[in-house]
């Protein structure tokens, strides 16, 4: 990550603090790649939920189980850090249906993020968006370092089996552009400024207060605990 500040009053200020603890991307009052006017005409992928935040949706037909919102972006380390740690927790209560659990990809990092999210989309209507969520951060490029394009994305479709013509064409014509605009529309009016953040029942969950108090981010246990209240 450039450690340079944009130029100019308008644009957005991010931090980014490496360590054991918590990471905070700050990303200040609006998202600055995309629009934060809502489109309601946009096309929206599948499992998509307007009510959660144009959210890409699991478990979405539960009731009295927890809701778990993470708020992310693909470009961002901090979160490949959070899925490393957390991410076969999250299959695993999806799976055996122990709560909703809603992704918001946002895209303030740049173009590359929000060629990402909208590639993600493309795989959710392949049923694969989980499979292209653990294999692009286990494989995140460097941020903003001009590797994520429409090839990249495709081949990387292709190693988890999606070879179908719709997606390398909903890919490259970025057919989820303005859903992707909605969800950092939905994050700006609901405050989200940093990523991850992950919200149970509407509530943040526990950050970091030192170096060795790592909330409920990087504890599995925490964050378990966290999640299912106990």
């Amino acid at each position: 990550m450039s450690s340079k500040a944009p130029k100019g009053s308008d644009n957005t200020t991010r931090n980014l603090v490496i360590g054991m603890v918590v990471l905070v991307v700050a990303v200040g009052a609006i998202f600055s790649v995309l629009s934060n006017k809502e489109n309601t005409s946009a096309s929206l992928p599948s499992s998509v939920s307007k009510a959660d935040g144009y959210g890409i949706v699991f478990n979405g037909d539960l009731t009295g189980v927890p809701v778990v919102d993470i708020w992310e972006d693909f470009q961002c380390p901090v979160c490949a850090r959070f899925e490393q740690t957390n991410s076969a927790y999250l299959e695993k209560i999806i799976e055996e249906k122990k709560a909703k659990v809603v992704f918001h990809t946002l895209s303030f990092l740049g173009p590359e993020s929000a060629l990402s999210a909208n590639a993600a989309a493309c795989a959710a209507d392949e049923n694969k968006f989980l499979g292209f969520h653990k294999a692009f951060y286990g494989n995140q490029p460097a941020e903003n370092s001009g590797a994520v394009t429409v090839d990249y994305l495709v081949s990387l479709g292709q190693s988890l089996g999606i070879t179908s013509d719709k997606y390398k064409s909903c890919v490259a014509n970025l057919d989820y552009k303005e859903w992707v605009n909605n969800v950092a529309a939905s994050g700006s009016e609901k405050n989200i400024n940093s990523t991850p953040t992950v919200l149970v029942n509407g509530k943040e969950i526990r950050r970091a207060t030192s170096n060795t108090d790592l909330g409920d981010y990087f504890d599995p246990a925490a964050f378990a605990k966290a999640v299912e209240g106990k």
